[in-house]
């Protein structure tokens, strides 16, 4: 049975850091492309982060780069998100995703949430 359980939302406040995880199961981690996506209130997801099976290649979207950090652990089958610098716009359920030739795995999200 496949998981991708998100852990390490919550509130933080502007400026502030969190760390996501996404501890996954049930298939070859190492050979999955791991991806980090968002959902605001009343907008579409976006992606935010990815990071290749063997960690070695990772992008970012514009809005987090400097800011975030994706990275992944081969061996505990996690990948994670370390985010700095947050703001109010990064409020969102921030959802794991793992990618391999057209087979696709989601989590059920993480909620964060940047006030003051």
């Amino acid at each position: 049975q496949v998981q991708l359980v998100e852990s390490g939302g919550g509130l933080a406040q502007p400026e502030g850091s969190l760390r996501l995880s996404c501890t996954t199961s049930g298939f070859t981690f190492s050979s999955f492309t791991m991806r980090w996506y968002r959902q605001a209130p009343g907008k579409q997801r976006e992606l935010v982060a990815s990071i290749a099976s063997g960690g070695g290649n990772t992008n970012y979207a514009d809005s987090v780069k400097g800011r975030f950090t994706i990275s992944r652990d081969n061996a505990k089958n996690t990948v994670y998100l370390q985010m700095n610098g947050l703001k109010s716009e990064d409020t969102a359920v921030y959802f794991c995703n793992a990618l391999s030739y057209g087979i696709l795995y989601w989590g059920k999200g993480t909620l964060v949430t940047v006030s003051s």
